[in-house]
C-alpha cells in the first residue's frame, strides 16, 4: 500500500475509523472475547458477572453499539420476566478472533510489559 493510501485509512474522515474506535472499546473487545469464549449466547447478567469492574450503563451502551455495528444480535423471548441473550453475528466471530489474539498476546507478555513499567517507574 502507498503512502498516500495510508494517510488516507488514517484520515479522520476514514470510514475504518469508526469501526476502530468501536474495537478500541475495552469494554467492546472484553464482551467479543466472552461471547466467542463461550461460544453460546450469553445474558446481561451473564456477562456483567463475567466483565468484572463493568457498570449496567456501559454494558448497555457497548452492548447496543455493537448490535447497532452488526457484531452481535439481540434475542427477546417473551417469557416472565422476559429474557433476553446476545450471540456473535458471523461478523463478530470475525471481530472475535482479533479479540481472542488480543487476550492471548496479552497473557503472554503482562509480566514483559509489567517489568517495563516498573523499570521506567523506577528512573523517577
Amino acid at each position: 500500500m502507498a503512502f498516500d493510501d495510508w494517510v488516507k485509512t488514517y484520515g479522520r474522515d476514514c470510514p475504518s475509523r469508526t469501526v476502530i474506535d468501536v474495537l478500541a472499546n475495552k469494554w467492546a473487545l472484553y464482551v467479543l472475547g466472552a461471547l466467542r469464549r463461550f461460544d453460546r449466547p450469553l445474558r446481561f447478567n451473564e456477562l456483567r458477572r463475567l466483565l468484572d469492574g463493568v457498570t449496567q450503563k456501559m454494558l448497555t451502551q457497548t452492548l447496543r453499539t455493537l448490535e447497532r455495528d452488526g457484531l452481535l444480535t439481540r434475542t427477546i423471548y417473551p417469557a416472565v420476566p422476559v429474557r433476553v441473550e446476545y450471540a456473535l453475528t458471523p461478523l463478530g466471530v470475525e471481530a472475535g478472533h482479533l479479540t481472542t489474539a488480543i487476550a492471548e498476546w496479552s497473557v503472554s507478555h503482562a509480566h514483559q510489559i509489567h517489568a517495563s513499567r516498573a523499570d521506567y517507574d523506577g528512573r523517577e
